[in-house]
């Protein structure tokens, strides 16, 4: 079993990543994230937005509609041409988007496997949906295809109510949709996602260095969480790869367990989206500086993850199989701050159970905490370990006379004994970094 079934095994049965609808098949390209999976990744999102909007006094937050006016996508350029080529084999009817074919994609309707595609042709990725009663046409709209554009719309609005001015930022956290000719490899390519995304407005003076500064801040961020520094890089998009608007593009890529992919862009796109809303509105998106009285549109830096890729790049780093006590270990080597749990509370028997759950009620003032009862103290272990917790607080028989509990840190397993009283700041220090 290679990695990448190891993880969808692991995050079906333990409560991360399940296939949405399941008990009726299942529906390509969405899924459903269990108890511990929206835990893992409300703890990437808080860490995103920590780093991005909290610690930071230019930039604000948003939170828009997943619909916008039709001619959002018009302005845009999704309607026109936000497509990918797609071909269709005669023999097994499969479809195919052109150049995500592998030699595992098999033709199943010929005996060597040969299969007998059709010419290319356009399909717009853009997902339709319809609002009102109205049949005709004029109730279609998108949900939409980023998250950015919305940003744009409101920029002014941003602006004028947080008092902001350029540079300053818009971050935003929501889902998206994109309607993937053939989603692949679990949740890095589906359907439905969700996005972290910045919109930097800069003078166009500033651009370039906000550019850099912010290359530089998001691949930090990437280590901070826990991915492997060693299967991180950067791309620079060539002059064939470049949209016609930008000025520059690097993307941060990751070493799956199906090879380097995209994991964030860091996009300089000059002026185009204001203009384009601008030109498309009728409404003047230009900056008024009240000191210099310069007037200019301003440039737009982005920032751009997927919670869900990120996710994945996550599990990925933090998967390690090892020995403890001459037996095998599956480990989530996961950073306090993204482990769904943080702490288990172990009572050694079961008729410790009652003073354990009320040392573990004190604990969920602070943490996310899982209490933990049925089967042998190793077993206990190993299933916290699989999970990614990274400290197990085990009450036993002698914690009635000493108060005092036993510690288990996940990574090297050592053990230390804590007094009840001090747990909370031992784990606070440990976890919380204070």
């Amino acid at each position: 079993m290679d990695l990448m079934d190891k993880l969808v095994a692991l995050c079906a049965n333990r409560g991360f990543i399940y296939p949405s609808s399941e008990i009726y098949g299942g529906i390509a390209g969405f899924w459903d994230y269990g108890p511990l999976g929206v835990e893992m990744r409300n703890n990437i999102k808080a860490t995103w937005w920590q780093r991005m909007v909290r610690d930071r006094d230019d930039v604000v937050g948003l939170d828009s509609s997943i619909i916008a006016n039709p001619q959002t996508w018009v302005a845009s350029g999704h309607v026109a041409n936000f497509n990918d080529p797609m071909i269709d084999c005669r023999a097994c009817k499969r479809r195919f988007r052109v150049g995500q074919i592998d030699e595992d994609d098999r033709c199943t309707a010929t005996k060597g496997g040969e299969h007998d595609f059709t010419e290319p042709r356009q399909f717009n990725m853009m997902l339709k949906t319809r609002i009102g009663a109205s049949d005709d046409s004029a109730g279609d709209a998108y949900l939409r295809a980023e998250t950015c554009q919305s940003i744009f719309l409101d920029f002014k609005r941003v602006m004028q109510s947080a008092r902001m001015k350029p540079p300053f930022g818009i971050a935003q956290i929501g889902k998206a949709f994109r309607n993937e000719i053939t989603p692949r490899n679990f949740i890095f390519r589906s359907r439905e996602f969700e996005q972290m995304e910045l919109e930097y407005f800069t003078p166009p003076g500033e651009a370039m260095d906000w550019f850099e500064r912010f290359r530089e801040l998001r691949m930090a961020w990437h280590r901070e969480v826990g991915m492997a520094p060693e299967r991180l890089r950067w791309h620079a998009h060539g002059p064939d790869e470049l949209a016609h608007y930008a000025k520059a593009a690097y993307d941060i890529e990751f070493e799956f367990a199906f090879g380097w992919h995209e994991l964030e862009g860091v996009h300089h796109r000059g002026d185009f989206d204001l203009r384009q809303h601008t030109e498309h509105s009728g409404k003047d998106q230009a900056y008024t500086d009240p000191e210099t009285k310069e007037r200019y549109l301003p440039v737009v830096i982005e920032t751009s993850v997927g919670v869900d890729r990120s996710m994945l790049a996550l599990l990925t780093s933090a998967y390690h199989e090892d020995e403890v006590g001459g037996e095998k270990r599956v480990v989530l080597r996961l950073r306090p701050a993204i482990a769904p749990i943080k702490v288990a509370v172990l009572p050694l028997s079961k008729k410790l159970a009652e003073p354990a759950e009320k040392l573990c009620s004190d604990l969920r003032r602070r943490f996310a905490v899982d209490f933990d009862v049925p089967g042998s103290i190793g077993k206990r272990y190993r299933r916290q370990d699989e999970v990614g917790t990274p400290y197990c607080v085990t009450y036993d028989f002698d914690s009635e006379n000493d108060q005092k509990a036993t510690v288990r840190e996940r990574d090297t397993t050592q053990q230390e004994r804590i007094a009840l009283s001090a747990l909370p700041s031992y784990l606070s220090e440990r976890i919380l970094g204070y």
